[in-house]
């Protein structure tokens, strides 16, 4: 079986369009479908119908549930300008299905298991797991996580990392990554994992941010992040 693995989404359903195109047979979504970018409905609409396990972000939760995503910085902007006209884009089915959406779920194929979740075990939103985390971390989000691959998103930033036999993985993000620019992701095929990135017109979709009638600031660094010209 060849898993695609993908992680914050944030409204661009360009990127998702384009990463869902790459060859597989399951697909596991690891949180933050929505917030910042144009269509929300469109990707929450592909996950739903192309998803086979999916858990809940901490702007999913906070899109369907009214409250604080919990962001900070340049982020906490971003948040604060595309939050009204995320929820307005989103149909009342969309916001049932990220509420139903699971914060921890554990997975098993063909004798490998998995523990989905969108920040950390021991934190399942808010929690950032980065890839030089301190190993008295790892023991513990390893410890709930209770299978033999960990995977987590909310940083945007890829990792694969071997840890006493087990293996944490983070696909980066598939709508705004933090480290160049693209559509993050990450199979498992066959016991081993890989990371990917694949293009897309990156143009484009910042063209259509601007129907956000976002601030300028916003845009503009929004687009930065988009084109790999900056790092929030």
């Amino acid at each position: 079986m060849r898993i695609l693995i993908i992680s914050d989404v944030h409204g661009n359903w360009n990127a998702l369009r384009a990463v869902l195109r790459e060859p597989h047979d399951a697909v596991m979504f690891l949180g933050d479908a929505v917030h910042f970018g144009p269509q929300p409905h469109e990707c929450v609409e592909a996950l739903r119908r192309h998803a086979t396990w999916s858990v809940c972000g901490n702007h999913d939760h906070g899109v369907a549930f009214n409250v604080d995503c919990r962001a900070y910085g340049t982020w906490k902007a971003w948040d604060d300008a595309t939050l009204e006209a995320t929820r307005e884009r989103l149909t009342p089915d969309d916001l049932a299905y990220l509420r139903r959406m699971p914060v921890i779920q554990q997975v098993a194929v063909d004798q490998t298991t998995f523990c989905l979740v969108h920040a950390a075990p021991t934190d399942p939103l808010y929690r950032y797991l980065p890839p030089d985390a301190p190993d008295d971390e790892l023991i513990q989000d390893l410890a709930l996580a209770d299978a033999d691959i960990l995977l987590v998103g909310h940083t945007h930033v890829p990792m694969k990392r071997q840890f006493r036999r087990r293996t944490v993985v983070n696909p980066g993000s598939v709508g705004l990554p933090r480290i160049g620019s693209g559509a993050q992701y990450a199979v498992w095929e066959d016991g081993e994992i890989t990371l990917g990135t694949v293009p897309y017109d990156v143009s484009a979709f910042v063209a259509q941010l601007q129907t956000l009638r976002l601030p300028a600031g916003v845009l503009a660094s929004l687009a930065a992040a988009l084109e790999g010209r900056s790092n929030p």
